[in-house]
């Protein structure tokens, strides 16, 4: 097991995955740390679905204008729903659940990296949420946060840099 402050510097967003399929026990610890993550009021009311075909992994990539194409070379990708009236605290539930998952691929050695979905779109103003519901035929009352994208890494990318933290951006008592 790796410690935690080691992960924390080696997880790195990851665009570009091999070919090497992703076994069901990695996949089954991935979905484990979402479900194990904390969320409001012990709600546990978020959604997510797996997807591994890569017809559908492509659909999926072009649900908005940047930042999503690569996910159409990924091996797995997890969407990260949420519904805001039975919850209103679903987006942050949802992006504490889509990053416990990132850290559990990179001690599995997976790479990971979240798209964005919620708030962006297409240029004819169609939103990526309503891409996703589409392709995933998800029912009206949920959201799509995010999906996280999984593959392994195609290129290792160097830890964090310690130099680099922004500390002055850390304040103690008040501003």
């Amino acid at each position: 097991m790796t410690h935690f402050k080691e992960l924390v510097q080696q997880r790195r967003s990851c665009r570009q995955y091999t070919n090497q399929e992703i076994n069901a026990e990695d996949v089954t610890l991935l979905l484990r740390a979402a479900l194990m993550s904390p969320t409001s009021k012990n709600q546990r009311a978020w959604q997510f679905i797996v997807v591994d075909n890569k017809l559908t992994l492509e659909q999926m990539s072009d649900a908005k204008e940047q930042g999503s194409h690569f996910l159409k070379n990924a091996m797995l990708a997890v969407v990260v729903l949420g519904n805001s009236t039975e919850n209103d605290c679903w987006i942050e539930d949802g992006a504490i659940a889509a990053i416990a998952m990132q850290y559990q691929a990179e001690e599995l050695g997976l790479g990971s990296c979240w798209i964005q979905i919620r708030g962006r779109g297409l240029t004819d103003g169609t939103t990526a949420n309503e891409v996703i519901k589409g392709i995933l035929n998800i029912p009206d009352e949920y959201n799509v946060l995010c999906v996280v994208a999984f593959g392994y890494k195609a290129k290792e990318r160097k830890p964090q840099n310690e130099e680099a933290l922004l500390w002055e951006n850390v304040h103690i008592d008040k501003f």
